[in-house]
C-alpha cells in the first residue's frame, strides 16, 4: 500500500477539495488521461466538464487529478482541464505507478492513469474514484498453451493498484479489448472484489455484458455502498472494483464488439503494435470499426460512471 503520509507531501490539494474533505463532504476522483490521451478536442474537454457536473449532481465534489511541475493536482481548475484538453499531442506525459515519480522529477504535465490516480486520491482521503474502465490482462499476455506462443506479460499495473490500495472504483468494467476471465482471475488472486450492480453479467464496458458472469452483484447503489462500507473497513489494505453498465441506450452490441476487437487485435498483431502504444490503438480501431458508435458509448459510460460514483460517495457520508 502507498504510504499516504510520502506521497502527501507532493499533493496541491484544490480549496473546494480540501474544504469538503475536511467538513467529511463526499469527494469523487476522477483521472486525467481521458482528456489528454483518451479523446479529440474538442470532445474531451465537454467529457471531463460533463463529468465533473454529474458528480456534483449527484451530491459530491469532482477532484480530476493531474501531475504538474512536480505536483499532484487534486482537484483541477477550468483553465487547467482547458490546458490539458488543448496540449499539443504529445507534450503531456502518462503517468501510472511505474511512470510517476519520472513524471514528477522532470516537470511540465502529465496525466494520471487508474493507478496514479488511486495513489493521489488515497493520499489525500478520497475513498471514490471513477474512470471509464479498468485495465487488465491484454489477450496474449500469459502465451498460449500447446502453440509455443510466448507471452506478452501486458498487464496493466492497475490490477496491482487495486490490490495494494483502498479505493473504490467505480467503472464499467474491464475494457473490451482485454482478456477479461483472466483480468477477473487475476483480481480474485489478488483479492480484489468485483461487484456488479444491477445485473449478474459483468458489464463489458463500451457494451451491457462481457459474456461472463459478475463474480458478485448487487440491485442499487446503496447495496454496492454497503459492499464498499464493508471491503474498506476491514483494513485489508486493498481495493474494490463497482461496474456500472453503459447505459442502454447507447450500448454497443455484444456481437459487434466481440467482433470488431477480434479484428482490431488481429490488425495489431499485423501491425506490430505492443506495449504502450497498443490500448489507445485498439480503442481508435475499434472506434472505426464500429463506424464512431463504440466512442460515443465511451463518453456515455465515463459520465454515467461519475454519476454513480458521486452517488456512492454520497452514501458513503451517511
Amino acid at each position: 500500500m502507498p504510504d499516504p503520509r510520502r506521497v502527501s507531501e507532493r499533493l496541491e490539494v484544490a480549496a473546494e477539495v480540501r474544504d469538503a474533505l475536511a467538513a467529511g463532504r463526499p469527494v469523487v476522483a476522477l483521472e486525467s488521461t481521458l482528456i489528454s490521451h483518451g479523446l479529440p478536442y474538442p470532445q474531451n474537454l465537454e467529457v471531463a466538464r460533463a463529468s465533473e457536473s454529474a458528480v456534483r449532481a449527484a451530491g459530491a465534489v469532482p477532484a480530476t487529478v493531474a501531475v504538474r511541475d512536480g505536483r499532484l493536482l487534486v482537484g483541477l481548475d477550468a483553465a487547467a482541464l482547458e490546458v490539458l484538453a488543448t496540449a499539443p499531442a504529445g507534450s503531456v506525459r502518462k503517468a501510472a505507478r511505474p511512470s510517476l515519480a519520472v513524471a514528477l522529477a522532470v516537470g511540465g504535465w502529465a496525466a494520471t492513469t487508474v493507478s496514479a490516480t488511486m495513489i493521489a486520491a488515497h493520499a489525500a482521503r478520497i475513498r471514490v474514484f471513477a474512470t471509464g474502465g479498468i485495465g487488465g490482462v491484454h489477450r496474449g499476455a500469459l502465451g498460449t498453451a500447446g502453440t509455443g506462443r510466448v507471452g506478452t506479460l501486458d498487464i496493466s499495473s492497475d490490477l496491482e493498484e487495486l490490490a495494494r490500495t483502498p479505493i473504490a472504483v467505480v467503472c464499467a468494467g474491464p475494457k473490451a479489448i482485454l482478456d477479461v476471465p483472466v483480468t477477473l482471475e487475476y483480481l480474485e488472486t489478488r483479492g480484489v472484489p468485483v461487484v456488479a450492480i444491477g445485473q449478474a453479467e459483468l458489464p463489458g464496458f463500451i457494451a451491457r455484458s462481457a459474456g461472463v458472469p459478475a463474480p458478485d452483484w448487487v440491485p442499487d447503489v446503496r447495496g454496492a455502498a454497503a459492499v464498499v462500507t464493508a471491503q474498506l473497513g476491514l483494513g485489508l489494505g486493498g481495493g474494490i472494483v463497482i461496474c456500472v453498465p453503459v447505459p442502454a441506450d447507447v450500448a454497443v452490441p455484444d456481437d459487434v464488439v466481440r467482433a470488431a476487437v477480434d479484428r482490431a487485435i488481429r490488425d495489431a498483431d499485423a501491425a506490430g503494435i505492443a506495449g504502450p502504444a497498443l490500448t489507445p490503438w485498439l480503442l481508435a480501431r475499434v472506434a472505426v470499426l464500429t463506424d464512431g458508435a463504440s466512442v460515443r458509448a465511451n463518453t456515455a459510460l465515463i459520465v454515467n460512471d461519475a454519476r454513480v460514483a458521486g452517488e456512492l460517495a454520497a452514501l458513503l457520508g451517511d
